[in-house]
């Protein structure tokens, strides 16, 4: 019931940070949204701060598990890094969709959130660099610069007015120069693509 209550606190939160960004929210307002009293809101949470943080921790957990799942799964290589890829895309288009302040909540300097930012930009490397290193990688590229050059390439996508449309063939382009196997990357179905 207490994990209930605080996912609605969670997502009156982000009800609030769409509307006013992170800095005008306040529990006032994550109270009303909610239509509960302030006391309420602190049954769950510490403070404002308190439950941005939560929030932030909740996407990044999520975004970070669908990576996982992907890279999991018994798919070519190619096909899980595009998913892990997707992951991370992913997320900053659903927060970039809903609200200019959603982006608040990637910001790796932040002082409430920044260190979930960079873990799981940390995590997400992490995956990649197991699945070059599993898949193998062109001689003269590492795993790990491999997977540096995916992340690079989606926060460049993460700007683009059509981001989704431009994954898939930047993957698919991308895979077929990083990875050694040769016709591996264009065996992947360009119908794979970033959800929501």
């Amino acid at each position: 019931m207490a994990a209930d209550r605080l996912a609605e606190v969670l997502d009156a939160t982000y009800a609030c940070l769409t509307r006013y960004g992170v800095r005008r929210t306040t529990v006032d307002d994550i109270a009303a949204s909610m239509g509960v009293s302030r006391s309420a809101v602190y049954q769950y949470v510490r403070s404002k701060d308190d439950a941005v943080r939560r929030l932030a921790e909740r996407l990044h957990t999520r975004a970070l598990t669908r990576a996982e799942t992907a890279a999991a799964t018994e798919s070519p290589a190619a096909q899980r890094i595009r998913g892990v890829l997707a992951a991370k895309l992913e997320l900053v288009l659903q927060l970039k969709g809903d609200s200019p302040h959603g982006t608040e909540l990637l910001d790796h300097k932040a002082r409430l959130f920044g260190d979930i930012c960079t873990a799981f930009t940390t995590d997400l490397r992490g995956l990649l660099v197991g699945l070059f290193t599993t898949a193998g990688t062109v001689e003269q590229v590492s795993p790990a610069a491999a997977a540096d050059i995916c992340i690079a390439m989606v926060i460049g996508l993460e700007s683009a007015p059509q981001a989704r449309r431009l994954f898939d063939p930047a993957v698919t382009a991308l895979l077929s120069g990083l990875l050694a196997t040769p016709g591996v990357a264009g065996q992947i179905s360009i119908s794979t693509s970033v959800s929501g």
